[in-house]
Parts: C-alpha cells; structure tokens; sequence
C-alpha cells in the first residue's frame, strides 16, 4: 500500500471511529501521554494554539480550558471534525496546512505524527505556522513498541476491529528535522513501561510483566527561536 492510499485509509478508519471517539484521555495509555505532555506544555494563557491533527479536540479542549486566546482544531477526517468540541475547526493535510506563517504560539499534536510519511516535512510544516517564540509539542507511539509487535487498532460500533496503518519515526530522527527546520529539540522523552507507565487496568499485571521496561510513547517539545 502506497503512502497516499494508506492516509485516505487512515481518514475512513478515523470517520468509523469518530461517534465513539470522547474528546478527553479515556485510556490508560492516553492518560500517561496526556500527562506528560501538559508537563512540558508553556502556559497557553493568551496564546493562539493549534490543535494539530485534532481529533474530537482533546488537547484543544485543555487549552480553552487554561486561557488560551484562541484554539483552532485541524484534522484530515471530516467526521473527526463533526463531533471536535471546538469553534473553529479546518479539514486539512498536517503536511499541508493552509494557513499564514507564524500564526501559533503553540502547536500541540497527540497521538497523531506516525500517520505521516515525511517527518521532515511534518515538522518544516509546522514550524512555518509556529510564531517566534513558540512551541510545538508532539506525542506519538513508540517506534520500539511497533517493532516489539503492537499495533495501533480499534473496535467500531459494529465491532470490526480496524487497524491503522503507521509510520516509525525514531528520537534521532526528530532531533534531525528539528535541526534542518530551524527548531531547538527541547525535550525528547520515552516513557516506559513499568516506569512512566504503571497504571492498573485488566490485565495490567501480565501486560507489565510481559512489556516491562519498553517504551511505549514518545513525547517531544520543539521551541522556535
């Protein structure tokens, strides 16, 4: 499968999932993620913030929620962007992203950069709408949980289960597009398994024991000059 037909397959599998997708952390995993990226986010107080690849716009949402002058979600699924919690909402490409340069203070974008194929092209997009001064704050899922077997699928209403097709992008791949994009590489943090990880849930005891020590997400802060 090519790079375009697996993001048009993602966009489908996305629309699916979209009348049972919360705008809030409603899993263990989304729980851990979230917290440690509003560890590393400035405060959004009186800032313009993009919500990158939105969703039902979770982290928008947060940002509303703690002052920020302006929240607008962006995502490529336009089911997604029916149910988004947000007032301003535009149907867009994350490689692609049809808006002024320097129009954010703050990027934020969860769960969301494996879906695309460039990152380098990713993060030059996203640092041409990032403001001086700003930040962008990016989660995603491990490159070593991939290659330890998992994968990223979810159950529908009719309960097919769907899995998304996704891109590996390692720590020292972020440190070299934040380097060529003109970014500073801020923070780039795995968490662990058994460490940042230790939620319990049904099963958590096998899985812990089983996964212990692995990274299973990675969370990165780029600050713009």
């Amino acid at each position: 499968m090519n790079h375009t037909s697996e993001a048009l397959a993602n966009v489908a599998a996305y629309d699916r999932w979209a009348e049972r997708y919360p705008p809030e952390a409603h899993n263990p995993l989304m729980r851990t993620e979230q917290a440690a990226m509003l560890a590393l986010c400035p405060d959004p107080s009186g800032r313009r913030v993009l919500d990158l690849a939105c969703g039902t716009g979770r982290y928008g949402l947060l940002m509303q929620q703690r002052g920020a002058a302006a929240v607008v979600g962006a995502d490529r699924a336009p089911q997604m962007l029916q149910h988004a919690v947000l007032p301003w909402r535009v149907q867009a490409d994350m490689a692609a992203l049809p808006f002024a340069s320097a129009q954010f203070d703050l990027i934020l974008c969860g769960l969301a950069v494996g879906h695309a194929p460039s990152l380098m092209a990713w993060v030059r997009e996203a640092a041409r709408v990032l403001a001086p001064s700003g930040s962008l704050l990016i989660s995603d899922f491990h490159p070593d949980a991939a290659r330890a077997g998992m994968h990223r699928s979810f159950t529908d209403a009719q309960g097919q289960e769907h899995r998304l097709a996704h891109n590996l992008h390692d720590p020292a791949d972020y440190a070299f597009a934040a380097a060529v994009c003109g970014l500073h590489l801020r923070v780039c943090r795995s968490l662990r398994v058994g460490h940042e990880f230790t939620e319990q849930f049904s099963g958590s005891d096998a899985f812990h024991a089983r996964w212990h020590g692995l990274p299973l997400l990675l969370v990165v802060r780029m600050d713009k000059p």
